[in-house]
C-alpha cells in the first residue's frame, strides 16, 4: 500500500514561532502529526516536517521506503535531497563547498541517519 505524505513548514517571523506538520494520505486512512518551536526559522520547520514524518514511516511494521511518497514545497529541502547535497555534505565533514558549516547541521544529521 503506498503512504503519500505531504510535508510543510513556517514561521510568523524569520526567526521566530513556528510549527511543521505533515499528512499521510493511504487508500485506507489519513493521519497528521504537528509540533512547534518558539524560536526557529522557516527552513527549519520544513526540514522537521520531513524527519518527523521519516520516523513516522520508520516505525511502521512493513512499511519500506519504496511504500511512500514525500511531497515538500520547500525547494531548500527537495534540492538537498534530489542534488545529492546531502551526501556531499556528509563526505565534506558537513562543509558547503565554499568550506563554511552547512547550515541547520544538526537536522541534516538527523535526516541522515534516517533516510
Amino acid at each position: 500500500m503506498k503512504i503519500r505524505i505531504f510535508t510543510d513548514g513556517a514561521c510568523s517571523e524569520n526567526p521566530g514561532p513556528g510549527g511543521w506538520a505533515a499528512v499521510f494520505n493511504s487508500a485506507k486512512k489519513c493521519k497528521s502529526i504537528a509540533g512547534n518551536e518558539k524560536n526557529t526559522t522557516n527552513n527549519r520547520m520544513e526540514l522537521k516536517a520531513v524527519i518527523e514524518s521519516l520516523k513516522v514511516i520508520s516505525n511502521m511494521r512493513g512499511c519500506e521506503k519504496h511504500d511512500f511518497e514525500l511531497y515538500s514545497d520547500s525547494a531548500y529541502v527537495v534540492n538537498t535531497i534530489n542534488n545529492g547535497w546531502l551526501t556531499k555534505w556528509q563526505l565534506n565533514n558537513w562543509k558547503t563547498t565554499k568550506g563554511d558549516d552547512v547550515k541547520n547541521k544538526d537536522l541534516w544529521k538527523e535526516l541522515a541517519l534516517i533516510w
